[in-house]
């Protein structure tokens, strides 16, 4: 019986969403590197108000990540429960990004919040796979942010990760990279001088990669301001 409400209510989401679907915006998407094999265009703003709707729901966020469609994925990193997602999941769906946004939609929202969010940085940020790269860097950038309980020491550790990364020419893993400094810097003063020593060492690598993290860096954390 559950199995057969859950298909009704996939089902009836998943009409909804193909009524949604905006051929310009997703033109628009594809212009800003938001490519998808399925793809209706849908604003967050719109797959935020059907979060609020549908509310905390694991199966159907599992549903809605294998129909493949990627405004359908976005939604399921909204409504899953990270207190329900295994490594498994984690692994599978990392294997599937195929853009930045479904990677920083995934990370952000959801597997930042999940028991494992630390221990995936950790390993993604070595693996090869462009996303499975990023989503790493990503997880770092966000949790810095999120995770106002966090210790310095957590975020120093993973200083190492973000210099031995930044010679990756990889448009979005460099980016990644660089957000993941900058948000370790933005923390507090002592870290903001430590991030400040690992962009300079990282100015000095043979990579315009390299330079280019480090030089976008440190003119933002350079300029900040910490109360007195």
């Amino acid at each position: 019986m559950r199995g057969e409400k859950m298909s009704t209510e996939l089902q009836k989401v998943l009409r909804e969403l193909k009524s949604m679907e905006d051929k310009r915006c997703v033109e628009g998407m594809a212009r800003y590197g938001i490519r998808s094999e399925r793809c209706y265009g849908i604003s967050m703003t719109k797959l935020m108000a059907i979060k609020k709707r549908v509310g905390k729901d694991h199966d159907l966020a599992d549903g809605l990540w294998k129909s493949k469609i990627h405004d359908a994925r976005l939604l399921a990193c909204l409504i899953d429960d990270p207190k329900l997602v295994t490594e498994d999941q984690m692994e599978s769906w990392v294997r599937d990004f195929d853009n930045w946004a479904i990677c920083d939609g995934c990370c952000g929202h959801l597997f930042d919040q999940t028991p494992y969010a630390y221990k995936k940085a950790r390993e993604w940020s070595k693996r090869k796979e462009e996303y499975v790269r990023r989503a790493g860097f990503v997880l770092i950038a966000t949790l810095t942010v999120h995770d106002k309980k966090a210790g310095d020491d957590v975020f120093l550790k993973f200083l190492p990760a973000i210099r031995r990364a930044a010679t990756d020419e990889r448009n979005y893993v460099a980016k990644a990279v660089n957000w993941a400094l900058r948000q370790i810097g933005k923390r507090n003063p002592r870290l903001n001088a430590e991030a400040i020593k690992v962009a300079e060492q990282i100015h000095e690598l043979d990579s315009k990669s390299a330079k280019w993290i480090a030089s976008d860096a440190l003119r933002e954390l350079k300029s900040r301001r910490w109360p007195d």
